[in-house]
Order: structure tokens, then sequence, then C-alpha cells
């Protein structure tokens, strides 16, 4: 009885967590939803969020976490970082193939 109540409390304390979500900043939810159409690498043919182009392997941290804070700030709009980090993910990618 013990394990199944503190399964329950774990269950419960997940379901709390999915209630975040909503409550996300606008800059981040602009961010996962704009779409970038980047015909490179695996996102040839796929239209993929800035947010996902932020964190992918192309995209260095330290890039990745000035971007992000420039762009919070306010100091940076969404069509500056969307050419940004799309230039970033075509170069990499180029130089990776």
């Amino acid at each position: 009885i013990t394990v199944k109540s503190s399964n329950q409390d774990t269950v419960t304390a997940a379901g709390e967590e999915g209630d975040d979500p909503p409550k996300e900043e606008p800059w981040e939810t602009a961010l996962k939803t704009t779409v970038v159409d980047i015909e490179v690498g695996e996102f040839r043919g796929h239209k993929v969020s800035l947010w996902d182009l932020l964190h992918c392997h192309y995209i260095p941290e330290e890039n990745r976490k000035e971007l992000l804070e420039l762009y919070e700030a306010g100091e940076l709009t969404l069509e500056q970082v969307k050419t940004v980090v799309s230039t970033i993910v075509t170069r990499a990618a180029a130089a990776a193939a």
C-alpha cells in the first residue's frame, strides 16, 4: 500500500508539472511556434521550429545562450534570431557534409 500511494504521489507530481507549459514566456512560445524551412542535413524536407533549431547540435551552447538572452531582452527581433540561427545551421551542416 505504501508503494502504491507513493506511485500515486509521483503521478500527481507529474500531472502538476504538465500544467506548467501554458505559463511559458511569450518569447519562448514565439520561438516554439515559428517554423523555418532549412534544406540541410536531417532537417531537409521538414519544417523545424526555431526552438528546436536553437537546441540542435549545430548550434554551440554559448551561441544559443547569447541568442536567447539577446532575444529575451528585446535586443534581437524574432526575424533576426531566425536569420542568425538559419545561417549558423546552414554553415555548420555544410561544413559537416
